[in-house]
């Protein structure tokens, strides 16, 4: 793939990495982590996932919620099934009120890379099996002055108080 030649990408080098056994990360596409665009981390065995039940493999629930949201004949029910509020409050105690939920869909396919030494960079077509697809998911909620964006596990963070918003209405005079 190479042809025999190491490509350094990025004002870094990785020469300590050939003082080493050669061997032991050669072939072809053993640079491909730095043409990736995107990490999953590995699911820790339920055994030692240490964080809260709520927050467990959110990522995958996540994913489902995007497959899933933009098929479902009642959003609002979907929204409460979720855990998400229509009405929270942050961490800073400040009142959020959910306006829109958007989903957008990406493909890459190509990823750019800087040149040694800073002089341009590379771009590559990523083969097939490099291509990923990703489902972006967004809450925007109003605060009073501004819309928020949240993330999925951000929004479900929010302290609910959906049942017990209200606004009060000062009298004509």
């Amino acid at each position: 793939m190479h042809g025999g030649h190491h490509h350094h990408h990025g004002a870094q080098s990785h020469h300590h990495d050939h003082d080493q056994d050669h061997h032991q990360h050669a072939g072809p596409g053993h640079n491909r982590s730095r043409g990736t665009v995107q990490w999953q981390v590995p699911h820790r065995p339920e055994s030692e996932d240490l964080s809260p039940p709520r927050e467990r493999d959110l990522d995958l629930v996540e994913a489902s919620f995007v497959e899933n949201f933009t098929r479902a004949s009642d959003p609002t029910s979907f929204l409460r099934l979720a855990g998400v509020p229509f009405v929270g409050v942050d961490a800073s105690g400040k009142a959020l009120h959910l306006l829109r939920v958007e989903t957008t869909d990406r493909t890459d396919i190509g990823t750019v890379v800087p040149l040694l030494g800073g002089g341009g960079v590379r771009y590559d077509v990523l083969p097939a099996r490099m291509t990923s697809r990703r489902h972006d998911l967004s809450f925007l909620y109003h605060d009073g002055q501004a819309v928020v964006r949240l993330s999925f596990a951000e929004a479900r963070k929010l302290e609910d108080r959906t049942d017990a918003s209200h606004f009060d209405i000062e009298p004509i005079k």
